[in-house]
């Protein structure tokens, strides 16, 4: 059965997901790209650039694989897919990873604004503006029977959490303050929505929490 799963989202100790004053020369935020330093060294993340190289037999790189997988499709928040605000004024932003996207699978943008499907290398873009809980259909019925990866933004992972529709999530803390930013955690009682953290994990680089239904 498919689930809708959070995997290696990093946040910092202090519960930011991203960095404050995000833009395009700063998608993250200020200090938002230390929240990453653990993956970059991954085997599974240079391999996925095409570099060659990373550590290999790492917690965080055991953690950084089983991210991709069983993941039939991806629901993600439009900041996630670029800085772009308001209506389109045209289609050429394709996002923020080149002509060919990591995902390699459909991947369902939210978004108020119309825009038509964007096909790049095997990964086809869907725009999404009837809201989290469409996207969400729409990604289970895509995925085949695989899960579905909810990936971010914070605003994205916090709805839902809301609507109690994340199965598991898990979270790489990086030993990093931000200070301000986009807080993970705010105004949500996990644990008066059934959650609860069901494993814990030291990694080289961050610590891998996992939430899960209690």
């Amino acid at each position: 059965m498919s689930k809708l799963v959070v995997r290696c989202f990093s946040i910092s100790v202090d519960g930011y997901g991203a960095g404050p004053e995000q833009s395009l020369q700063d998608p993250l935020g200020q200090g938002g790209m230390a929240l990453h330093n653990w993956v970059f060294k991954t085997k599974s993340f240079q391999d996925m650039h095409g570099a060659g190289g990373g550590e290999a037999d790492s917690i965080d790189n055991g953690f950084a694989a089983k991210g991709f997988e069983n993941i039939g499709a991806w629901v993600l928040g439009r900041n996630m897919f670029g800085p772009i605000r308001g209506p389109w004024p045209n289609y050429d932003w394709q996002g923020w990873w080149g002509n060919e996207p990591p995902y390699h699978c459909p991947v369902f943008v939210l978004t108020n604004h119309m825009r038509p499907d964007l096909r790049l290398a095997d990964t086809t873009f869907h725009f999404v503006t009837d809201g989290l809980d469409d996207a969400l259909t729409r990604a289970k019925a895509a995925a085949g029977g695989k899960d579905v990866r909810l990936g971010g933004g914070v605003a994205t992972l916090r709805e839902g959490f809301r609507g109690r529709h994340i199965d598991e999530a898990h979270f790489a803390i990086s030993p990093v303050l931000l200070g301000q930013g986009e807080a993970v955690f705010a105004d949500l009682d996990l644990p008066a929505l059934g959650y609860a953290v069901t494993r814990r994990v030291a990694g080289e680089g961050a610590d891998h929490i996992v939430i899960g239904r209690a």
